[in-house]
């Protein structure tokens, strides 16, 4: 339809366009309200149909500690030969359980012969202790 035949042409002279008094359709009033006003009232349609998890929370989630896993690997047991270890019987033992270690990994090289009691280590940590004479002290074997 051509703009010229709206209604709106017509109304365009008064204050009013089809709205009665002057003030009708203009406020906040006329529109329910500012901001969330209502929603749980005269806007509940608008709410469930807009923002249906406008409301409540998310269903309870059970915790997931963050667990650090410490590991270390056969190039620092030198560092921590200084820090944890001690010589006993001509043999230098360092002991990573209580250092709070629980893996030794078979990275880096390895000069000088430890023993070392640890939970957990990997086939090439065990390969390179022995062939520098040393041997990995363990509970699982």
């Amino acid at each position: 339809m051509a703009t010229r035949l709206r209604k709106t042409r017509r109304l365009r002279g008064g204050r009013h366009m089809g709205w009665g008094q002057v003030g009708q359709h203009r406020a906040s009033g006329h529109k329910g309200g500012l901001g969330v006003t209502g929603m749980m009232k005269h806007h509940w349609s608008s709410t469930l149909k807009y923002e249906p998890d406008h409301y409540g929370h998310d269903s309870t989630k059970p915790p997931h500690p963050n667990i650090t896993k410490t590991w270390t690997s056969v190039r620092d047991l030198d560092d921590l030969f200084l820090k944890f270890g001690k010589e006993e019987g001509g043999k230098k033992i360092v002991d990573l359980e209580s250092a709070g270690y629980e893996k030794l990994l078979g990275g880096g090289k390895l000069t000088n012969a430890y023993s070392v009691k640890v939970k957990q280590f990997t086939a090439t940590a065990e390969e390179k202790l022995k062939a520098v004479g040393g041997e990995v002290l363990s509970d699982n074997g």
